[in-house]
């Protein structure tokens, strides 16, 4: 599902999901054990799903780069500042960091996951400069993570590499490097409420609910849920934002523009190495479970039309991956 182009609070890939999680200040007669027990579950489990979409989006990103227009720098690095909250000491004690910036999710195989970077190491400095020399701002800010993420997207840009000051706990300090490797730009954000899957032409923003990890209710399986993320990236990729402005956002363009995304999110996961079809089972079931047949919005097709469109998508792709060890969406994929 396509939306319209929000320039402002979006970041790179795997750098930082949009997200103000709300944990309200624990009771002053409440147990500080147990306070700080709850704050670190709810903190494991925001983390657990924030890896899960990194992952994918890592994955979607650098196995697709070669066949982007403007591949970037990228070392699957996601940042946390503990000011984000609106009781930043909770978190800093429940997280066991002292520092206001942390790391909050690496993807594998990343350059940051191979410099051996965990959730809740702290990072003291980025290049040259010292989180200590943050502005201050108000608890339930996120200004001061976006202009961390823009530093490090310069940095990568300039160099293709950035230097970092972490520290783990007690630890000693110690300096990483990491150097990026090409990915498709993009930006993957998790929503802390709500199940809406949305694309706005940089960022694929993930409703929580579609992201879940452990909880039972609905969970998809990895290649559902990279299909997905596949989905709402194919709408970047493909420019969909830019070219509904121009041509209108009229229910048959809309509905151009998501059948072209389908297609093409058989390609993205044949690539990441995800299986294709999980995109057509996602159609036969969370798709028909969450269809509202004649009450459906006319910019979107049935699940079963949809399904049909994936499955028929998937004997061109091979045939363009035998042809070329890749599927090369960009020299074979056809356009609506």
């Amino acid at each position: 599902m396509m939306v319209p182009n929000v320039a402002a609070r979006s970041l790179r890939l795997a750098q930082w999901p949009f997200w103000l999680l709300i944990l309200a200040a624990a009771p002053a007669h409440a147990a500080p054990d147990a306070d700080r027990l709850e704050v670190g579950l709810a903190m494991e489990a925001l983390q657990l799903d924030d890896t899960r979409l990194q992952t994918v989006g890592w994955r979607l990103a650098t196995a697709n780069a070669a066949f982007c227009a403007a591949a970037r720098p990228a070392v699957g690095l996601l940042l946390q500042d503990v000011m984000n909250y609106n009781d930043p000491g909770s978190i800093r004690t429940a997280l066991g960091i002292s520092s206001d910036i942390a790391v909050q999710a690496v993807a594998p195989d990343s350059p940051a996951a191979r410099a051996g970077l965990s959730p809740n190491d702290a990072v003291l400095a980025i290049g040259s400069w010292s989180m200590a020399d943050l502005p201050s701002v108000p608890a339930g800010d996120y200004t001061r993570l976006k202009t961390l993420h823009d530093r490090i997207d310069g940095l990568l840009a300039d160099g293709g590499k950035i230097r970092l000051r972490v520290k783990r706990g007690s630890d000693e300090e110690r300096e990483v490097e990491l150097a990026g490797v090409p990915a498709c730009p993009g930006r993957f954000e998790l929503r802390t409420q709500g199940g809406k899957a949305q694309a706005d032409g940089s960022r694929v923003l993930i409703g929580r609910r579609f992201g879940a990890a452990k909880r039972p209710s609905d969970v998809l399986e990895e290649s559902e849920f990279a299909a997905v993320v596949a989905h709402e990236f194919a709408h970047n990729l493909l420019g969909h934002g830019d070219w509904l402005e121009r041509e209108g956002r009229g229910w048959g363009n809309i509905r151009r523009t998501e059948r072209e995304a389908d297609r093409l999110s058989v390609w993205l996961l044949a690539n990441a190495g995800y299986d294709p079809a999980g995109a057509v089972r996602l159609m036969r079931g969370w798709g028909r479970r969450n269809d509202l047949g004649i009450l459906r919005l006319p910019t979107h097709e049935g699940w079963d039309e949809r399904a049909a469109s994936m499955e028929s998508e998937i004997a061109p792709m091979r045939a363009a991956m035998e042809r070329r060890g890749a599927a090369d969406w960009s020299r074979d994929f056809l356009r609506e």
